[in-house]
């Protein structure tokens, strides 16, 4: 399990010298938003990067300025739409980050997103494909369910799709959940693992709480399971409309996205983490992507993993999020046809 004290180290490994061969350029799209900015602000602290290359409609300039005083080795820039930014903002990017988007306001699903974000996700795809079709793609940008099928449909299109390198963040979900269920049993969250599978919103989000070790009362389960599936609620309704979980899940893109690096550029083995991926565990069941362990190695994905052994309440709740996946991973493919 990823500990918070990984993300505080990154600023102390840079004390150390990495080889050429080992650094590389990290965009992230959507940089001055509120998980763009502190997304950028952790990765600005990894060791593998070397350039920082930021794209965001307004303000990207600024927050550039901001990072590029950090004392770390790696250079930062700032692009916005003019003078071709998006293009430059991608050229030769190894790793790109799509926080890109509106967030949600109180009584909003991340489906009511879709309108808006479907458009924005689709058009970077279309830049990316043109850009840098080589790199590894993470999509934050909600509804994750249906934006990683708009870019994969986009990048098919482009004929430059790679489903090794496209990666739903559903980090969250199980930092969540290793700290909701840490609460219940008075545990440090980092000896906490919890897998989550299936989406990564509301009942496709299925924590399977048989495999942490712990026992639960049915009620536990009952509570623990709908906290960790709707804990982004709790956020959206606390900031009273200003905005949905932004630290959170800076905190859980850059966790993620430092495995990447860790297993695509730092040569390390066993990288183990969930995502949302093109997946055959439920193919046979209407369901191309799905969220499970995946682990890492140099070409991105190299193995994903299966649930496991099951508990019967897990095997209902996966049953529920089926039909409901069915039908978010056709919208965000029809989308592009």
């Amino acid at each position: 399990m990823f500990a918070a004290t990984r993300v505080a180290s990154f600023a102390a490994k840079r004390a150390f010298s990495t080889s050429a061969a080992n650094l590389s350029k990290v965009a992230v799209l959507g940089a001055a938003g509120g998980i763009g900015q502190p997304l950028s602000l952790l990765m600005k602290q990894n060791p593998h990067v070397t350039e920082l290359s930021l794209y965001d409609i307004v303000n990207t300039p600024g927050v550039a300025a901001d990072l590029s005083h950090i004392n770390t080795n790696s250079t930062v820039k700032g692009y916005t739409a003019e003078n071709d930014g998006l293009k430059e903002a991608l050229k030769d990017a190894h790793v790109v980050i799509i926080p890109a988007g509106v967030p949600r306001k109180p009584g909003m699903t991340r489906d009511d997103l879709f309108n808006t974000n479907a458009s924005i996700v689709r058009d970077l795809a279309e830049a990316a494909a043109k850009h840098c079709p080589n790199a590894h793609f993470l999509i934050i940008s909600n509804p994750v369910n249906s934006t990683v099928p708009i870019f994969a449909e986009t990048l098919k299109k482009a004929g430059v799709f790679n489903p090794k390198k496209l990666y739903g963040v559903t980090t969250l979900d199980v930092v969540r959940a290793s700290r909701f269920v840490a609460e219940v049993k008075g545990k440090d969250p980092k000896d906490v693992k919890v897998t989550v599978v299936g989406g990564h919103s509301g009942v496709t989000i299925v924590p399977l709480l048989s495999q942490t070790g712990e026992t639960f009362t049915k009620e536990e389960l009952d509570a623990l399971t709908h906290r960790i599936q709707f804990g982004g609620d709790e956020v959206v309704k606390a900031k009273n409309g200003t905005g949905s979980a932004t630290l959170s899940m800076a905190f859980a893109g850059a966790r993620f996205a430092s495995s990447v690096l860790d297993a695509t550029v730092g040569g390390k083995k066993g990288v183990v983490e969930p995502s949302f991926v093109q997946s055959d565990l439920f193919k046979d069941q209407g369901v191309e992507y799905f969220s499970s362990n995946i682990e890492l190695g140099p070409e991105g994905v190299e193995k994903i993993n299966g649930l496991g052994e099951i508990s019967d309440y897990e095997k209902e709740l996966i049953s529920k999020a089926i039909p409901e996946l069915q039908k978010n991973i056709t919208k965000g493919n029809s989308f592009v046809q």
